[in-house]
């Protein structure tokens, strides 16, 4: 496996020495510096000519700095004379404006994709897009991993009494099904009504989760808003407990706020994006070693669906 090389952007260096880790090599050597104006200035210190380059990089907050500077990374790579250059990101950011929802609006996850097949990439990995059909705003393969292959795993080991599937929308119910289906158990639906960005109001639940021990799965946290208001309401509904299972933990501005005074039970995100804090609720899972054997299986030509059976 001389034939490819890791690199790493600022975003998340500790899922790169992770995933580099697993992969028995090292994260290759680049220089990321700023100029006074805050312009980026990126050198890769070592050769690269002829190689396949794995650049991992999640465009999480800050969300523009981190986009930028994977574009950089991309443009310096290829004029490098690298062979081949696949963006690894974990997270997707912009991916929430995925269609015109409202007059005059962007799809600014059509125009991330073009941005980055304009800087040279020529395949994406990532893990639980916002939405699967994001792929298709692509002309170059796009690999979406499921972050369902590390929940169901630690699901299974809580050896819970009564557990059920929710799904915390009617967007979500397609992976709130594929949980269901690979852990034999029932899925309800919170209908929720979302007035605007970031805010959300619960309406009711679809299905009975009285004494049930619920688990919400979801692609990602932001605000925490949509699960505590979902976790209250199906405790009022008689659930025993609530737990969430979201592969991207954003958790912005009052988040963890929520997470302490709400009825959420505990929250289990992965290391897509690093945590601004800890805290006493949340459990992380590395999705290192799962993006690892994608990148290992896609320089061999191996299939990447065995990773999911």
């Amino acid at each position: 496996m001389r034939g490819y090389k890791l690199f790493s952007g600022s975003a998340n260096p500790e899922f790169a020495e992770k995933t580099s880790k697993y992969l028995s090599t090292t994260v290759g050597k680049a220089s990321l510096k700023r100029f006074s104006d805050g312009e980026i200035s990126v050198q890769i210190t070592e050769s690269v000519r002829g190689r396949d380059v794995f650049i991992i990089q999640p465009t999480s907050a800050p969300a523009n700095d981190s986009l930028m500077e994977l574009l950089i990374m991309v443009d310096a790579l290829k004029r490098s004379s690298a062979n081949h250059i696949t963006a690894v990101i974990p997270y997707f950011g912009y991916a929430r404006q995925d269609r015109k929802a409202a007059p005059r609006v962007p799809i600014t996850a059509k125009l991330v994709a073009d941005m980055l097949e304009k800087a040279g990439v020529q395949r994406v990995i990532t893990i639980d897009l916002h939405a699967s059909q994001i792929q298709g705003f692509f002309n170059i393969p796009v690999d979406n991993l499921f972050g369902s292959i590390m929940f169901v795993n630690y699901i299974k080991s809580k050896k819970l009494e009564n557990p059920i599937i929710a799904s915390p929308d009617i967007g979500g119910v397609a992976r709130a099904r594929s949980y269901a289906s690979k852990l034999g158990l029932d899925l309800v639906i919170v209908d929720k009504r979302r007035e605007k960005a970031n805010e959300s109001e619960v309406m009711n639940i679809i299905g009975d989760v009285a004494g049930k021990d619920v688990i919400l799965v979801d692609d990602m946290v932001d605000t925490a808003g949509t699960l505590v208001k979902a976790a209250e309401v199906l405790k009022k509904k008689g659930a025993t407990s609530v737990m969430a299972c979201c592969t991207h933990g954003v958790l912005s501005g009052p988040a963890f706020e929520r997470l302490s005074s709400g009825a959420l039970d505990e929250l289990v995100v992965s290391d897509t994006i690093p945590l601004k804090q800890t805290h006493e609720k949340i459990t992380v899972l590395t999705a290192s070693d799962m993006m690892g054997e994608a990148i290992r299986r896609i320089y061999n030509h191996e299939s990447i669906n065995d990773i999911f059976l």
